[in-house]
Parts: C-alpha cells; structure tokens; sequence
C-alpha cells in the first residue's frame, strides 16, 4: 500500500527529526548550541574543517600554495565533527555564523581576519600568496565565472542529488530523477568546457579546478556518493580526462587526506600541525 501524498500544513513548524543521515543536526535556527573556544596552533592560518568536499578544497588549496613554496600557508588543520555538531559551538560560530565548514582563521595580521565559504577562502588565499588565479584581466574572470559556477552548482549536486540519492531515509522517485537530470546536465557543462580547454580556465590549474574537483572531479572517480553508474560518469570523457590529471597531484593527493577520518587508515589524518603529520 502506497504511502498518502505530502500535505504540507499551513504554517510549517519543526516538530520532529526528519530523518536521514544528518537528522540529529539539522535545526532551522542559526547560532551556537553550546560554549566551547577553538584550539589555536602555532601557525599563522587556522583550519577548522573536515573532509567533505568543501573541506578538501581549502587543504588541497593549501597544499599546493607550499608545494610552490609559501611558506607562510603553513596551517593547523582541526577537526570539526559536524555529525556531533561541534560547528555549532560558539567558537566556531564567532568565525563563521553559518555554521559550516571550513572555516578559516588568519592570524597573520591585527586583528585576525575571519574567512568562511570555501569559495571565499580560496579567493582569499590565492589572493594573500598571488598564485592559482591569473593577473590578467580574462583570465581571472574567466577562473572567477567557474569559481562561482561551482558555489551555485553544487548545491544541487550535494543537497539535491546526494542527499535523495544517499542519504534520504525514503528514496523517492520524482527528487532523484529532478536532481539527477540537473547533475547530468552540470556535468554536460563542464564536459563541453574541459573539450576546449585542459583547465577550466583555460590553459592553467587555478582556483577554479580546486574548488571544481573535489565535488565533480571525484564524483565521476566514484568517489562521492558511490553515484558513478547510475550517472553513467564514464560518458564525460573530458571530465574523465581532468579528474584523473587532478587527482594524481602530489599536493590533491596530500590535502584530501587532512581532516580525514573515514576510508582507509593511511588515507586518515584527523588533524594536521606539520608537513610530517602527511608523510
């Protein structure tokens, strides 16, 4: 016997979990649950992320900035438990109100700088060390469209398609196939892009590829939301093509690891002080 259609009320009111992987968090208020400060290390950059894929963005990012010799990107990575609500502890709050990782802390300069929104950290680092984003004119625009390509797009990808898709309690017909034609129809985009060019901005790997990867990238290796199949991934062929040359990165391979705590032991580093904490 079918279940009876929604009927939504007329006045929404949280009443109780809706279920699904991430039930036990989700409020429809913002602000702290509880007092807690955030540990501080002894490097000029404070991480507090987890490795999802936005989390990814900032430590490949990072990675990348000391592989070409920045030494001042050197950073503690912390983690966040979002499972276990730790972003919503009033540390993580006062940087950043939205209660998602990452989040950033620069405390090279007086006062510190708050950065949150892993677009935004990206902006900024590669602004702070001038590298992965061209100086030109249309080469930044360029990096800039796919950058916030990306912001807008994934929403889609991750609290659309993943969520019906994996996470879900029910799987129900008409979201999946919604979200699923949306996703192909991004990864077409990005398809026809990487036919013109070996990067999405064109001829280098900027900022636009790190923020692009770890959500695109990896979901036509199979490794988000184990989707591959069903998407049909291996008809992207120039996505394909793009994932593989990123993830063979020796600074891709290092980031995905910081704040890790799922998957293979190797693959794990839950916290990250020191290049050795990677070696």
């Amino acid at each position: 016997m079918s279940k009876a259609p929604y009927a939504p009320p007329k006045v929404w009111k949280h009443i109780a979990p809706s279920g699904g992987q991430f039930a036990s968090i989700n409020r429809p208020i913002a602000g702290p649950t509880h007092d807690k400060t955030l540990p501080v290390g002894k490097h000029p950059l404070q991480l507090y992320s987890l490795a999802t894929p936005n989390g990814v963005k900032v430590t490949i990012l990072l990675e990348e900035l000391l592989a070409l010799g920045h030494t001042g990107a050197e950073y503690d990575a912390w983690l966040i438990r979002i499972n276990e609500g730790d972003q919503f502890s009033s540390g993580f709050v006062e940087i950043n109100p939205n209660s998602k990782i990452p989040a950033l802390l620069d405390r090279s300069v007086e006062p510190a700088i708050r950065v949150f929104e892993s677009g935004s950290i990206l902006l900024y680092l590669a602004e702070k060390f001038g590298a992965f984003l061209p100086t030109d004119l249309a080469g930044r625009t360029e990096t800039l469209n796919w950058l916030f390509w990306q912001m807008g797009s994934a929403p889609y990808l991750g609290g659309g398609f993943g969520h019906f898709y994996a996470y879900a309690p029910d799987k129900l017909e008409y979201p999946i196939n919604r979200f699923t034609m949306e996703t192909k129809r991004q990864l077409d985009v990005l398809d026809r892009r990487l036919s013109e060019s070996p990067f999405l901005a064109g001829n280098d790997y900027t900022i636009a590829d790190i923020a692009v990867w770890p959500w695109y990238g990896q979901l036509v290796r199979n490794n988000v939301y184990s989707a591959a199949e069903f998407l049909s991934a291996h008809e992207y062929t120039h996505v394909q093509r793009w994932a593989q040359e990123i993830a063979e990165r020796p600074a891709v391979i290092r980031g995905q690891r910081v704040n890790r705590t799922w998957g293979d032991e190797a693959s794990q580093v839950a916290e990250r002080h020191q290049a050795s904490d990677l070696d």
